[in-house]
């Protein structure tokens, strides 16, 4: 079992690296990769059900003691990163489909990978999973009001459909991963050593999916696509440090916001995208699951050897 653990470490340090390999494989060889489009959304499913197993009292404890942080946190991430969407699009003139699947990344909240990069840059990691836990708690009512305010000018958009899919893709999960988590107490641990593991497995297998789906697009408009992802992304780590510099936060905590609104829960754009608009809509979210990845390991390796002022 100490093997499956190290090998679920390795694979969660090496994430950006799988994600990318699979990608490309996706790319080269769709009809390999095709019949994971049908696994999409129970594959997101299974990593929030990991997500619920591994919440715990003390990280909404932060949210008691430092709620200001918590909800400049919050607001940045639904505010900086919709917003940056919707005029990429518009300077861009994305085609629709396109528009709405950057839209769609762009409402989502923040990944659980940014926990882990947040640790790796020397950032407020309790922070980092209350600002995530708050985001992805509230993502059923707004993660769909966003895209419908914001993506209906280029695509018909039900907010309804979106609440009821969250729900099942996100909160539901959740709850069961949190009830398991209590009725099985310390047993619980095995399954959180092997979640790293689960969880890449779980969005290398929805990235290829999705590139698998949409190859001849990407081929078509795939250097438009992720010239938006890339500015996309590093706008969202930008003004995310931004905001903690604005608002007189610490270091640590600025290192946190940039982390937290620049990294997005890909894997819930795609499933989306995928469900209620079609599999160009996913790439944005693709791609952005790829890029992500790679800017902010390079981004925490530079944050990490930041050393704040009154430490000096």
């Amino acid at each position: 079992m100490s093997a499956l653990v190290a090998l679920s470490r390795f694979v969660g340090n090496t994430f950006a690296i799988w994600v990318l390999l699979f990608a490309v494989l996706a790319f080269l060889l769709p009809s390999a990769f095709l019949p994971l489009t049908a696994f999409i959304v129970p594959l997101l499913g299974l990593i929030m059900f990991g997500m619920g197993l591994t919440l715990k009292t003390e990280d909404f404890r932060e949210v008691a003691r430092h709620p200001l942080r918590v909800l400049i946190g919050v607001l940045a991430q639904f505010i900086i990163m919709p917003g940056m969407a919707w005029l990429l699009c518009q300077l861009f003139a994305l085609p629709p489909e396109i528009a709405v699947g950057v839209i769609l990344v762009g409402c989502c909240p923040g990944g659980t990978a940014s926990n882990v990069i947040t640790w790796f840059a020397k950032g407020d990691v309790a922070l980092s999973v209350g600002i995530t836990a708050v985001t992805t708690l509230l993502a059923p009512i707004v993660t769909p009001a966003l895209i419908w305010l914001l993506a209906s000018e280029w695509l018909p958009v039900s907010f309804w459909a979106m609440f009821s899919s969250i729900l099942q893709m996100v909160l539901l999960p959740i709850v069961l991963g949190l009830v398991a988590q209590r009725l099985l107490g310390e047993r619980v641990k095995l399954a959180v050593d092997v979640l790293p593991l689960i969880s890449v497995v779980s969005i290398v297998a929805i990235v290829a999916a999705v590139v698998a789906a949409s190859q001849a697009k990407i081929a078509e408009s795939g250097l438009l696509i992720m010239a938006v992802v890339m500015l996309h992304n590093t706008l969202g780590l930008g003004l995310g440090y931004l905001a903690g510099v604005m608002t007189g936060m610490p270091l640590a905590q600025r290192k946190t916001l940039s982390i937290e609104v620049g990294m997005q829960n890909s894997g819930l754009g795609a499933a989306l995208a995928s469900a209620h608009f079609s599999p160009l809509a996913a790439v944005p979210s693709a791609l952005f699951s790829v890029w992500h990845n790679l800017s902010g390991a390079l981004l925490a390796t530079f944050l990490r050897r930041m050393k704040d002022e009154r430490d000096k």
